[in-house]
């Protein structure tokens, strides 16, 4: 499929995606199953920078190295490009992840992103739920939250896709970043504080979770962060790109 067909498509599910997940809190009470989930979502990040991401980028980069070509100023681009668009992480991966052209790096990434942004959208409409916002106003919210990603998603990709390799290295070392950051720097002590009954004014803070007094993540909680990490490594090695 060409790559610009495939962002479109991606994008535009990822947008149906999350705005659907989003309506669940208005409809549904969550249990606190939902921070696993957001562990689960917490180890696919990880396991993705650091067993397809990085590689991945790093390799580009290597490519692009050895055409002997004029890259300085492409490196410069898309690091400013990332510093402005830091807030749409998620679309930035995933529009990087396609102009790679692998198939296993779009499917890891496109299921890692959807697995984080679904607590995100769950948490998101709960937090506004509690302040008393309007449904309409909530809706207002869970559509521009929604829309985000994708239009970088698509903007990131035609950026990178023009400037080839270089550029998608970095993009990709830059999206393995922020889902290392995502995942070790929130998404976890987030999960951690929960247990411990410590109050968080967190939009992305899952709803509906019990709190306990330990700070660390129990058993099955780790078994399922384990389970995440590896879960890209797996698919890695299932897929095949032509």
């Amino acid at each position: 499929m060409d790559g610009g067909l495939t962002i479109t498509f991606i994008s535009v599910a990822m947008f149906v995606g999350t705005f659907l997940l989003g309506f669940i809190p208005l409809l549904f009470q969550l249990s606190k199953s939902l921070q696993f989930v957001s562990i689960l979502g917490a180890g696919l990040l990880c396991g993705t920078a650091l067993a397809i991401t990085i590689p991945e980028g790093v390799g580009l980069l290597e490519d692009s190295w050895k055409g002997e070509q004029e890259t300085s100023n492409i490196v410069h681009f898309t690091a400013t490009l990332g510093l402005v668009i830091h807030a749409a992480a998620d679309g930035f991966a995933l529009g990087a992840a396609v102009a790679t052209g692998q198939v296993t790096v779009q499917v890891i990434v496109f299921f890692a992103v959807i697995l984080h942004k679904a607590p995100a959208a769950f948490g998101l409409v709960s937090f506004l739920m509690h302040g008393g916002l309007e449904k309409k106003y909530i809706q207002g919210h869970l559509l521009a939250f929604s829309a985000a990603a994708p239009v970088v998603a698509i903007a990131t990709y035609f950026i990178l896709y023009a400037n080839q390799l270089s550029a998608t290295g970095v993009g990709m070392l830059f999206s393995a970043g922020t889902f290392l950051y995502v995942a070790t720097v929130h998404v976890l002590p987030e999960v951690s504080s929960n247990r411990t009954g410590q109050p968080t004014s967190d939009p992305e803070q899952p709803s509906g979770a019990e709190t306990h007094r330990h700070g660390h993540l129990g058993l099955l909680e780790s078994l399922t962060l384990i389970l995440g990490v590896g879960l890209p490594m797996v698919l890695a090695l299932g897929l095949h790109d032509d």
